[in-house]
């Protein structure tokens, strides 16, 4: 039965001090520290405190980890308005025939019908169109060449006027970033944030997880509004999240089936990952299935999962739908008693901090498949 107080996002607020923030990746990737939830039958001094690089001691020959292999654009643009003044835009989404979803700052002064330019460095001006105001994103409706219908199309643009768009508690940066904030495996461009998890998995550690018998298998979510945007809603019962666009492949559907055969255990490399296999698991009317498409799932106390039965994950904000789809797993008091022993503890939070790994026997019973499911 689902507490009444996970249904208040109040009840998934926290203290963090500013100095948690992590504002640099660790080096080398695996080097982050990891905090290993006890079994959920054991009291939280059974919790223990390793490495990335130990996680390895945590899978099995025949588990199955599935990872998120979106790639994060160059997606935040400076621009210059029609009347002199400098904006900022952050790409978000295809629109058709060249138009785009875009964050604005100061969006107040970017109205329907005002021309802008985009400029860099010993690059030739692009000019853009404010079309419209988009009433469920607060961004805009921006006219790019007609010819940027897709991610794909339009990197060629972003790699030659955009910057890797670190989220704003991230206050330094460096060129160092346009590598350390993607992924080892990440292949197909369009998110606008790191799956962040995945930020930790050096090609060292995942030689060695392969050679112990672990398969791996890629999913894409681009990583959007959706994930990043704030919960404003008190009332968990209506909420709703913008959606992302996936992709789970027949392969990947077989290689969850062979891995259930095998006795192996489902693990997600993130947040994404889960969100990813479960909207694809319940757009296929409670069956994993091939799916391509928009996926605005919402994941909080009382879901039973479908396909994932473990999960890798960072330190999340306050409030967040990321926050909600963890407690989800573990129970939404047992994590913030674990955030408070992070805090205590001095990890690091959020994209380039440390993280958190929830064996399937430590999350909540009943709520994940079982092995022979």
């Amino acid at each position: 039965m689902v507490d009444p107080r996970d249904l208040q996002l109040s009840s998934y607020d926290y203290r963090l001090p500013e100095e948690r923030i992590a504002q640099a990746p660790v080096e080398p990737r695996h080097a982050a520290r990891l905090l290993m939830a006890p079994p959920i039958n054991q009291p939280m001094t059974e919790l223990m405190h390793r490495r990335v690089w130990d996680w390895q001691d945590e899978l099995r020959p025949g588990d199955l980890l599935v990872v998120n292999d979106t790639r994060v654009l160059r997606a935040r643009l400076r621009v210059r308005r029609s009347g002199g003044g400098l904006a900022e835009l952050l790409v978000l989404e295809p629109r058709g025939e060249g138009r785009w979803l875009c964050l604005a700052r100061p969006g107040k002064k970017l109205k329907p019908g005002d021309q802008l330019w985009l400029e860099a460095l010993e690059q030739d001006p692009v000019p853009l169109q404010v079309l419209a105001s988009d009433g469920a994103s607060g961004g805009r409706i921006i006219q790019f060449p007609a010819a940027f219908v897709d991610a794909a199309a339009i990197e060629t643009l972003l790699e030659r006027y955009g910057e890797v768009p670190l989220p704003p508690y991230i206050t330094r940066h460096d060129e160092s970033d346009q590598e350390r904030y993607q992924t080892r495996y990440a292949a197909r461009p369009g998110a606008v944030a790191a799956p962040t998890a995945g930020l930790h998995l050096s090609d060292e550690l995942l030689k060695l997880i392969r050679g112990r018998g672990v398969q791996l298998a890629t999913v894409t979510l681009h990583v959007g509004l959706g994930t990043f945007r704030p919960v404003e809603t008190e009332d968990l019962t209506d909420l709703s999240l913008h959606s992302e666009w996936v992709e789970v492949t027949a392969e990947l559907v077989d290689a969850v089936i062979a891995c259930r055969q095998r006795g192996g255990r489902v693990i997600a490399v993130g947040t994404t990952s889960v969100r990813a296999l479960e909207g694809a698991a319940a757009a296929g009317g409670g069956s994993l299935q091939p799916l391509r498409g928009p996926v605005d799932l919402v994941i909080q106390p009382g879901f039973r999962f479908l396909v994932v039965q473990g999960l890798l994950t960072n330190f999340h904000l306050p409030k967040s739908s990321l926050l909600l789809l963890v407690s989800a797993l573990i129970g939404r008091s047992r994590l913030l008693e674990l955030y408070e022993v992070a805090i205590r503890e001095t990890y690091r939070f959020y994209s380039y901090g440390d993280a958190m790994w929830i064996a399937p026997d430590a999350v909540l019973p009943g709520v994940t498949p079982r092995a022979d499911d």
